[in-house]
């Protein structure tokens, strides 16, 4: 294959694009783009690049249809700055290759999260894993915010002092709160990055590591734009159906006579079985 060279990805190599308060991610190294994808498709059959027409159809045929190797042809490679409780949801995807910064080895540096007034807000009470809609009051805050930074101070500060002492780097990091920040390289295929930002773009997804995956993606879509619109299309703003929920939706729509999941037959959806199929027909089943 011919050496795939992405000129608005040159562009952007090392630059720094700021995420929350201290965080940053940065491309440093991508293999192929768009281009490569369509080598990959095509050599088994033994014909090179075509139009871009041609090009974008091809794309758009493997995504729509999960071919899904041609995307691990392409890599990117990001230099990330994030909170620890960051990294430890992002770490769940298996398929990167991770080196992090150590703190058996070097001084962690005094650099923590502090959530901005706007993101302070009270446990949800219909979402056990997520934060209510409504931000608190400007003051409460605030005071939240002075309180969370006092903890962060004297924790570094504690850990200085028994760094200082000569303990074992490896164990005066221990009391260091999630809220510290860690760097890391990251690199991924194409095909296992759609599948971390179908996750992380998701409403669901906590916020911080939400805007992660958004600048990821903007990012991404200098490196394999043709990708990225099809992964858009097709992923990203896609809404799955169960069979049950498809034969509702077949219901609806009085076609149940041309059904292809005729082994499946309808059971009336209610509940909360129903209250998602609505939404899903709503909203894309994607609101918070």
């Amino acid at each position: 294959m011919a050496h795939c060279v992405v000129g608005d990805a040159e562009a952007i190599l090392d630059k720094e694009y700021p995420v929350l308060d201290k965080g940053f991610v940065r491309l440093v190294d991508y293999l192929g783009g768009d281009d490569r994808v369509v080598q990959a498709a095509r050599v088994s059959y033994g014909e090179g690049t075509k139009t871009y027409r041609e090009d974008a159809g091809l794309i758009e045929y493997l995504l729509r249809n999960r071919h899904t190797s041609p995307f691990e042809q392409v890599v990117l490679s990001f230099h990330i700055k994030l909170p620890i409780f960051v990294a430890r949801q992002w770490i769940r995807h298996r398929t990167a290759r991770v080196n992090e910064v150590s703190g058996r080895y070097s001084v962690m540096k005094d650099a923590f999260y502090v959530p901005a007034p706007g993101d302070l807000a009270l446990q949800s009470s219909d979402n056990k894993q997520g934060r209510s809609s409504a931000a608190l009051d400007p003051e409460e805050a605030e005071k939240i915010r002075a309180g969370l930074e006092d903890t962060q101070k004297r924790a570094y500060g504690a850990y200085m002092e028994l760094v200082q002492t000569g303990l074992a780097r490896e164990l005066a990091r221990i009391n260091l709160p999630l809220s510290l920040y860690t760097e890391w390289y990251w690199q991924i295929d194409l095909h296992n990055l759609f599948h971390f930002l179908e996750l992380r773009l998701d409403p669901h997804a906590q916020k911080e590591i939400r805007l992660y995956a958004q600048v990821i993606f903007e990012i991404t879509k200098k490196v394999a734009p043709r990708c990225c619109a099809s992964f858009q299309e097709h992923m990203l703003g896609a809404v799955s159906f169960s069979a049950e929920e498809f034969a509702e939706l077949q219901h609806r729509l009085g076609i149940e006579e041309k059904s292809s999941c005729a082994e499946y037959p309808r059971q009336k959806l209610s509940g909360k079985n129903l209250e998602r199929f609505e939404k899903k027909l709503t909203s894309g089943g994607k609101n918070e």
